[in-house]
């Protein structure tokens, strides 16, 4: 077996040579790439090892970005100061960089409006242009309609 670390010579050892170095350090023998030819294996500290890996883990995942999806709901008759109103929310969220879902929700028979359904998004997404693209066009499944917009990046 390789083994590398710290204040020891790189090299080839047995097993047993290799447990007797970690010992007399008091550390641990971790086996690295056993798929190598011959394995590698490091003599350090396994715990302060773990704690370091996590460290760095949490470090990346607090770097990544978390995608908020705000949504806005329409009726299929939506007023236009209604339909003002939230054009206007749905601007101030993709100016913070949220994504947005708009969708119209059919009631009873109003199913029958889908077209109208179909215009007010479509209206929605033209008005929103400069803000955010379309990811997703006005799309029926069962009783809403909806559509995905994303913030433009600046």
């Amino acid at each position: 077996m390789r083994l590398v670390g710290d204040n020891i010579e790189v090299g080839v050892y047995k097993l047993r040579q290799a447990l007797q170095l970690a010992e007399e350090q008091e550390l641990d023998l971790v086996e690295i790439s056993p798929k190598a030819s011959p394995p590698v294996c490091k003599i350090l500290d396994y715990k302060k090892f773990l704690y370091e890996q996590k460290k760095r883990e949490k470090a990346l995942k607090s770097k990544a970005t978390k995608v908020i999806i705000k949504e806005i709901r329409f009726g299929p008759q939506t007023d236009e100061h209604d339909y003002e109103f939230k054009k206007k929310h749905a601007e101030k969220f993709l100016k913070e960089g949220a994504k947005l879902k708009a969708f119209v929700f059919f009631k009873g028979r109003s199913i029958v409006f889908k077209e109208q359904g179909q215009i007010l998004l479509l209206k929605l997404a033209q008005e929103l242009e400069e803000f955010g693209k379309v990811e997703q066009l006005p799309k029926l499944e069962g009783k809403r309609m909806t559509m995905f917009i994303s913030p433009k990046k600046k």
